[in-house]
């Protein structure tokens, strides 16, 4: 059903990270486990920005609940072509269809892209310039699950 204020999203960039292993906390305080990976390094392409993720600048500190969900909270740092630096923080969720498929992703396999749900909500710290823009934005991010990998496609909210 088409709403007279349907967001309308534009395809802004990727940003392709290389994870490292993941380090466990089990149980973490609340009694679930929390993941600790690291940003090994990554690159940032699109029309709306290009640049780079800094090498160990940051990570993700996701949380895995009873339910098998994904609960990410990932912060780190970027620097576009331009020199200019960007913080970077990842809030979202990824399921799977299939216990299986979580083992398969557990043990850096492929899978599929519809196994999974993997969804983000970023927020951007840009300083003024030509990229404060994004400070203004709200984004989604859509992600893919690689071996040793991410790769998250956003799109800006206009």
């Amino acid at each position: 059903m088409n709403h007279p204020f349907h967001p309308k999203c534009e395809y802004a960039f990727t940003i392709g990270i290389q994870l490292t292993p993941a380090r466990w906390l089990r149980p973490a305080s609340a009694g679930m486990t929390r993941a600790i990976v690291y940003a090994a390094n990554g690159t940032i392409e699109g029309p709306l920005l290009r640049g780079k993720v800094t090498p160990m600048s940051g990570g993700d500190f996701a949380l895995l609940r009873a339910d098998g969900v994904i609960d990410f909270d990932a912060r780190y740092r970027l620097e576009a072509e331009d020199g200019t630096v960007i913080y970077l923080q990842n809030r979202g969720y990824r399921w799977h269809k299939t216990p299986e498929i979580a083992e398969r992703i557990s043990r850096n396999e492929a899978v599929g892209d519809d196994d999974y749900y993997m969804r983000l909500t970023p927020k951007f710290d840009v300083p003024d310039g030509p990229h404060a823009w994004m400070n203004r934005h709200v984004f989604l991010g859509v992600a893919e699950k690689l071996p040793a990998a991410n790769r998250i496609h956003y799109f800006v909210v206009r």
